[in-house]
């Protein structure tokens, strides 16, 4: 079987490890092995979490998309007119690979060309673990206040 691992600690805030109700990007430092290969980045785990979960029905190519697997930072969000998809926008700055669903799995491809094929089933239960661990740190928090709806 590949080997697919994603992992956050250090949470943080923009301004700190103080939780603020206006902030609604949480930050940490994030590892991640894909095969051989492991990666520490210190970005936005909240989008990192929301685009691992798309990738679990959608194929997500490095060259197709604006933002990073793991962005660096998200400094808006745009959401779809029924509020079902919401896209963020930052930097180009973070760590990125293509996820891209055949046979029963996904195949994991690193910048360098390195590929991993992890079965569908181990790859969601990594995706929803690490997604939980930033929704149970939201859940420790104040309600964030949100902006309202973004046009």
């Amino acid at each position: 079987m590949g080997i697919f691992v994603i992992d956050v600690d250090e949470f943080t805030w923009i301004c700190g490890p103080e939780d603020d109700p206006e902030d609604l990007c949480l930050h940490g430092h994030i590892t991640v092995q894909i095969g051989k290969t492991v990666m520490e980045y210190d970005g936005t785990v909240s989008a990192t979490a929301l685009y691992l979960l798309k990738t679990l029905t959608e194929d997500k190519v490095m060259s197709e998309c604006d933002i990073q697997m793991v962005p660096c930072c998200g400094h808006f969000y745009i959401a779809n007119e029924d509020l079902t998809e919401v896209t963020i926008s930052g930097c180009d700055q973070g760590l990125d690979w293509s996820v891209v669903h055949e046979n029963g799995g996904v195949r994991l491809t690193l910048p360098s060309g390195e590929q991993e094929w992890v079965s569908l089933g181990d790859y969601q239960k990594e995706v929803i673990r690490f997604a939980d661990k930033v929704e149970a740190y939201y859940q420790l928090c104040q309600p964030k206040k949100s902006p309202g709806r973004c046009v």
